[in-house]
């Protein structure tokens, strides 16, 4: 479960969020869903303590991310797939953040097999990685633990299509058995595609939340996407 009440957080006098609440719960793929400059990834670098929110509070599994014992065991996350040391291969990634979390090789080993990284694309540096690769390497390091919540920023960037697919596969898998995914995108097919509740935001506002089937049912999911696309718009022209 994550919860989100009124975050608030502001860069000088730019305020990047504004009083966004949500709810993410388990057995359920939550779509975070927004133009580029909504405020979706300063919200998910706030749920995890990356970020501190000038008011309001978050919570993951029912406490601050900070106060979960070894979080990386219990909340993958993924907020920027090129954040790695270039000079380091794909498995020296892993088996690092393997080690901080008290795991062993075995746990890489099935994270990369997850991934469909090769035992070749492992082995060399992470320098040379296309996005896509980056992508499922930073998915894997999210899963090493088996945690029970998923925080993914734009994890389809760089991913083809067939990569597109797999990824929504393991994320349909992951809340079937009773996972929580918060997953942020500006395409609005991909949320789509793969969500069962949305939240929708724009201008660093919440502007709508709800299953995919009530958020459509009120109004095309499509006009509500575009309406938040024109308040953005709107919120950059005032800035």
């Amino acid at each position: 479960m994550i919860e989100a009440k009124e975050l608030t957080k502001k860069y000088g006098s730019t305020i990047a969020v504004d009083r966004a609440s949500f709810t993410a719960k388990p057995y359920r793929v939550t779509g975070f869903l927004g133009p580029n400059g909504a405020g979706k990834s300063t919200t998910m670098r706030m749920l995890v303590g990356f970020a501190r929110p000038d008011s309001g509070e978050a919570r993951i599994l029912g406490v601050p991310f900070t106060d979960v014992p070894n979080p990386g065991r219990h909340v993958g996350v993924l907020l920027d797939a090129s954040a790695v040391h270039k000079g380091r291969t794909g498995r020296e990634t892993l088996t690092l953040a393997a080690m901080t979390m008290g795991l062993g090789p075995e746990a890489v080993d099935r994270a990369l097999s997850r991934v469909g990284l090769t035992k070749k694309e492992a082995g060399r540096r992470t320098g040379g990685y296309s996005l896509g690769m980056r992508q499922r390497l930073g998915i894997a390091q999210a899963l090493l633990a088996d945690p029970s919540v998923l925080i993914l920023d734009e994890p389809a960037n760089g991913l083809d299509p067939s990569g597109i697919r797999w990824m929504r596969d393991l994320l349909r898998e992951f809340a079937n058995e009773g996972g929580t995914v918060l997953l942020s995108s500006h395409q609005l097919a991909e949320i789509d595609q793969i969500a069962d509740d949305i939240v929708i935001m724009g201008g660093g506002r919440v502007l709508a939340e709800g299953t995919k089937t009530s958020l459509t049912a009120d109004g095309s999911l499509e006009d509500l996407f575009f309406g938040a696309t024109a308040h953005q718009d709107r919120e950059g022209a005032a800035a």
